[in-house]
């Protein structure tokens, strides 16, 4: 009995198996699709968002991109139809670029290319490995940011001999001495009542860096007496030369478009004609803008004018006599009037005022 009644099932089974498989076999399988209007993305090379207008024969769909230039952002994405906005950052190199948004809704796939146009010109410069950590493109407000940046205050012979009177933002009277337009930094040296004034200002004068390569876009002013600098002084300062100073891009009115970089400490200084120093012409320097620039490292200084090698100096290993650049630095522009080297051949005040103007500051570390 037993023995029956198992075959009876066994049967049963079969049976209904076999049922089960016809039915199967008849039944169609749905595909899912899944499309999206545009079907292809062209961006500028300063980037923007896009929309893209997703639809699926499923009930859910999702989309991404795997490259850093690309973000995006899923709407809708648990219903049959919804939008993937697209956010294409701005190119900062001179060649264009492709990529990809991916589609997914169940077994479906879909790629939806992405091209992006070159910059005209590249967005910044660095050296490979290096990364930027702050910068000012000076382009926006009237003034300089009190977090970034902090104006010397000093009446006119503090330092150098030099004619100008240092002051925050105005002179007594009114007028304009450093100020952010047309996204420029202006240092202005103008008379006013009988004296000169001008602008120092310092970037990150409590924090400063070490190491790393610093670049500035700057136009020089015309004429004798004028004294424009973009240089470094150490964050912990107890005196000079012993704890050093960086010039990066120094330049007389009265020897037109000659720059020069220098570096000083104990070892190296000029007062006993020992500095490290050396100048170059850089053509159109006075009324154009130029790039000036150091990298510099625990192992060497190099400056450079519009990428070219303006000064190299090595650490030799003699202690910080000779290299007193293992600490923190601040970054420094200002205009000076006259004084010891920018008033040696006398000052013409027809060339007042006189602007110095820096594009943007950028400085990058490993």
């Amino acid at each position: 009995m037993r023995k029956y009644l198992f075959f009876l099932a066994m049967a049963g089974t079969a049976a209904f198996a076999s049922c089960g498989g016809d039915d199967n076999d008849d039944k169609p399988v749905t595909q899912i699709t899944i499309s999206s209007q545009p079907e292809s993305l062209s961006a500028g090379a300063e980037g923007g968002t896009f929309t893209l207008n997703i639809s699926t024969t499923g009930k859910e769909w999702s989309s991404y991109s795997n490259e850093d230039w690309i973000e995006v952002v899923n709407k809708g994405t648990t219903s049959a139809s919804g939008i993937a906005e697209v956010t294409v950052k701005a190119n900062p190199t001179t060649k264009s670029r492709n990529g990809r948004v991916h589609l997914m809704s169940g077994t479906a796939r879909k790629e939806i290319a992405v091209t992006q146009a070159a910059a005209a010109s590249a967005a910044y410069y660095a050296p490979e490995g290096y990364s930027l950590v702050w910068h000012d493109e000076f382009d926006s407000g009237t003034e300089l940011n009190p977090d970034d940046w902090t104006h010397e205050v000093k009446n006119s012979g503090w330092v150098n001999h030099e004619l100008q009177n240092y002051v925050n933002h105005v002179t007594p009277g009114g007028s304009t001495v450093t100020e952010v337009k047309n996204g420029k930094l202006r240092i202005t040296c103008l008379k006013e009542d009988g004296k000169v004034y001008s602008g120092r200002v310092y970037a990150k004068v409590k924090q400063g860096w070490t190491y790393g390569y610093i670049e500035a876009s700057i136009k020089l002013p015309k004429g004798k007496g004028t004294w424009p600098a973009f240089w470094m002084m150490p964050v912990n300062f107890r005196s000079w030369p012993a704890d050093g100073e960086i010039d990066i891009m120094e330049e007389v009115g009265y020897h037109p478009d000659y720059v020069s970089s220098s570096l000083h400490a104990n070892a190296h200084v000029h007062s006993n004609n020992t500095q490290v120093t050396h100048e170059m012409k850089c053509e159109g320097a006075e009324g154009e803008f130029h790039t000036y620039a150091m990298l510099w490292t625990a192992q060497n200084i190099t400056t450079y004018v519009d990428g070219q090698v303006q000064l190299s100096y090595d650490n030799r290993g003699k202690g910080r006599d000779d290299w007193p650049y293992e600490d923190p630095f601040y970054v420094i522009f200002n205009l000076a009037w006259g004084g010891d080297w920018g008033g040696a051949q006398g000052v013409d005040e027809s060339a007042l005022p006189a602007v110095m103007e820096v594009d943007y500051i950028r400085v990058f570390q490993k």
